[in-house]
């Protein structure tokens, strides 16, 4: 992802998250941080049908967001995005990745089991300002 990026990020933020959306600013603080993040955007014909963001530090990451495109979802983008984030996390020998999912969703918390991760709690109203619980999940490394 790069600042050329932020408008289709942004389109796509409203489409999938609103309320809940992140601002153009604080993608651009990410993305000024290429030490610790790691963001990605996944292209189609059209442009920009989803994103994604990892930051890692030497202990531990964190999946900042993973979104596609509604048009395009159960095509695999997701999953794909999601992988190569957790690559970049094994790159960077990082033990632990950690997220939080929007509890009503579902689909996501099974992309995330199907790739090792774990629900280790719950966060209440963490979605603001929506109000929407979210569910914590765990990935270890594995082969370390």
């Amino acid at each position: 992802m790069t600042l050329a990026d932020l408008p289709a990020v942004m389109g796509l933020e409203e489409e999938l998250f609103a309320p809940d959306t992140w601002t153009a600013a604080m993608y651009r603080d990410e993305l000024a941080r290429p030490d610790t993040r790691h963001y990605l955007v996944a292209e189609g014909e059209a442009g920009v049908v989803g994103y994604a963001g990892l930051i890692a530090y030497d202990d531990e990451a964190h999946v900042a967001t993973i979104g596609v495109t509604g048009a395009r979802q159960g095509e695999g983008i997701g999953a794909r995005l999601l992988d190569a984030l957790l690559a970049e996390a094994d790159r960077r020998a990082v033990p632990v990745v950690l997220l939080e999912v929007r509890a009503d969703n579902e689909t996501a918390q099974e992309l995330y089991r199907r790739r090792g991760f774990a629900e280790i709690g719950r966060r209440r109203g963490y979605y603001q300002p929506s109000g929407t619980d979210a569910v914590v999940m765990r990935r270890e490394r594995t082969g370390a």
